[in-house]
């Protein structure tokens, strides 16, 4: 059995014997995670395939009173089809990119130098119009060695699964079946299903869940280096394995990550299979580092009620009350500075109420400015009639900074600095995770009181667009310093959001500093089993200084 090489890799003769093979292909993976077209399957051009779905297309519209030839809409679908590969070659650049609807893609891509009222038809029937595409215009060959991996899959009890980026997930479906092969497939992740694409690793992720393992414990193959490799490392799968097909070797720009081993086709991964081992798979580990040998990886920070804490200034909401009501006044809308006050007081319980509702999910979405100022402030102000909300619109940015700057006054905790310099001192790197209206201003804040020098990594709810309790927040933060989450500390003041995000994060020691927003009778009444309680009360920073020493001398 051969290997073919990356286009950067020298090209070794044959498989090398196991003691050599790469140290993620040696251990048995609990799941074999596969891409559809170029590894299950190969596509090849039906002659003809585009006229006949223009045909397809007219008749559709036909039925709807829309008389358009075949031969209009050739160039129509010709256009849209290139400006859809275009689109795929922009996507595979992004980080966690999603995938489009079947609306979208036929009003958009396909339709958009079309009437709206044949654009409005050829959307009503987008899923439709998607799956026929996807069966006229390719025909569809199952690749060499495909159904002898199947069998060895079944045979050695590897559970299969489809992780593929797909415009018409029921074509594909539908397709196995038709070869026969839907069966072997324990479950089938396609992007329109699921609505995320690769390299987005979140697929790997759900298809590995989904079998009851995670991609750590996998191997996943397939065809591409910009969408398959990347998405699998990303993922983390103990082993990325390509395939090569029509794109493997033009990638759209440069890509970086490298396969563990590139095969000319599928059958060489009956082999690979069968000469794995069963044990504990993953990728070997990384050597220790210095950053990896502390005991503490990394200290996280809430902003308000932690690094400062704040109060009401009924001057400083007055003067902001008095800019917000000039500004409306300038533009056509007189508005008093009392009426002002009052709207955004009104403006505020409407917004705790907001946040208050969403509390109790396990995703937690954090409003935006233009939410804030268009859905509640703007009905507050809609005696001025509709345009008011266009200019609150407009100017939803600018207003969200010096709202957040003057709806309290910020003062530093004492201590902060001094435990922001222990951790710089030993070498602890540190993030900010805070629930904000404006990150933006929380930045500026920091940079005015002389800690952002000390602050590596700021995760801020509306930048972000989920607030704690979603423990997304703390494992954002976590992320961006590359760090164990088990070693780190983090330190908030609020039970229901800090604590709850940072368990289930997988924080390994919370805290929670007293004087900020839960009274210390609420602090006190966590019961030892309730799973809100902290792993320390602090009464102030002085102590989390005190913790954060004690803990970085551990062995």
């Amino acid at each position: 059995m051969t290997i073919a090489p990356s286009p950067e890799a020298p090209r070794p003769e044959t498989l090398p014997a196991v003691p050599e093979l790469p140290a993620a292909l040696r251990t048995r993976p609990t799941a074999l995670l596969l891409d559809f077209g170029g590894v299950v399957l190969t596509t090849s051009k039906r002659p003809g395939g585009l006229d006949a779905m223009a045909e397809h297309v007219s008749a559709t519209l036909a039925r709807a009173g829309h008389q358009r030839s075949a031969a209009e809409l050739l160039p129509v679908l010709r256009g849209g089809k290139k400006a859809l590969k275009d689109w795929k070659n922009a996507s595979s650049r992004l980080l966690a990119p999603t995938e489009l609807d079947h609306r979208t893609i036929w009003r958009e891509f396909y339709g958009s130098p079309l009437p709206a009222p044949e654009r409005e038809v050829l959307a009503g029937s987008a899923g439709q119009l998607q799956e026929t595409m996807t069966r006229t215009l390719t025909d569809h060959t199952v690749r060499p060695g495909v159904r002898e991996l199947l069998d060895a899959a079944r045979d050695l009890g590897v559970p299969v699964g489809i992780v593929s980026n797909a415009h018409s997930g029921r074509a594909h479906r539908a397709i196995l079946a038709e070869h026969g092969l839907a069966g072997a497939f324990a479950v089938q992740v396609y992007s329109d299903e699921v609505g995320i694409r690769k390299p987005h690793p979140g697929m790997i992720e759900l298809a590995a869940r989904a079998l009851g393992t995670t991609p750590e414990r996998c191997w996943y193959v397939g065809d591409t280096f910009d969408r398959d490799v990347v998405a699998g490392r990303r993922a983390g799968t103990g082993a990325v394995i390509l395939t090569r097909d029509h794109h493997t070797d033009r990638p759209p720009f440069p890509v970086a990550e490298q396969p563990d081993v590139v095969l000319e086709d599928p059958s060489g991964l009956v082999e690979l299979l069968a000469r794995s081992q069963p044990g504990a798979p993953g990728r070997p580990p990384v050597p220790p580092s210095s950053a990896a040998e502390r005991p503490v990886s990394a200290l996280l920070l809430d902003h308000g009620g932690v690094i400062a804490v704040s109060r009401p200034d009924d001057a400083t909401r007055r003067a902001f009350a008095a800019r917000l009501a000039a500004g409306l006044s300038a533009a056509g809308y007189p508005t008093a500075t009392d009426e002002a006050a009052q709207v955004l007081e009104r403006a505020r319980a409407a917004h705790k109420g907001w946040k208050n509702a969403y509390d109790g999910g396990t995703t937690v979405p954090e409003i935006d400015a233009t939410t804030f100022w268009v859905e509640l402030v703007g009905p507050l102000l809609d005696h001025h009639g509709p345009a008011v909300r266009y200019w609150l619109r407009a100017e939803a940015h600018a207003l969200m900074v010096d709202y957040a700057r003057t709806k309290s006054t910020p003062t530093v905790r004492p201590g902060v600095r001094e435990l922001l310099a222990e951790a710089r001192d030993a070498g602890i790197p540190v993030a900010v995770v805070s629930n904000t209206v404006c990150g933006r201003a929380v930045r500026s804040e920091l940079v005015e009181h002389g800690l952002d020098d000390l602050i590596g990594a700021h995760v801020y709810s509306d930048e972000l667009g989920l607030r704690k309790p979603d423990p997304t927040t703390v494992r954002t933060a976590l992320a961006a310093l590359g760090v164990d989450g088990a070693r780190a500390v983090f330190v908030g003041d609020k039970p229901h959001r800090d604590v709850a995000a940072a368990r289930a994060a997988g924080v390994g020691t919370v805290v929670v500093v007293r004087g900020g927003a839960t009274p210390d009778a609420t602090l006190d009444a966590l019961g030892a089993d309730d799973p809100l309680r902290p792993d320390h009360l602090a009464a102030g920073m002085t102590d989390v200084v005190s913790l954060l020493r004690t803990h970085a001398a551990t062995p």
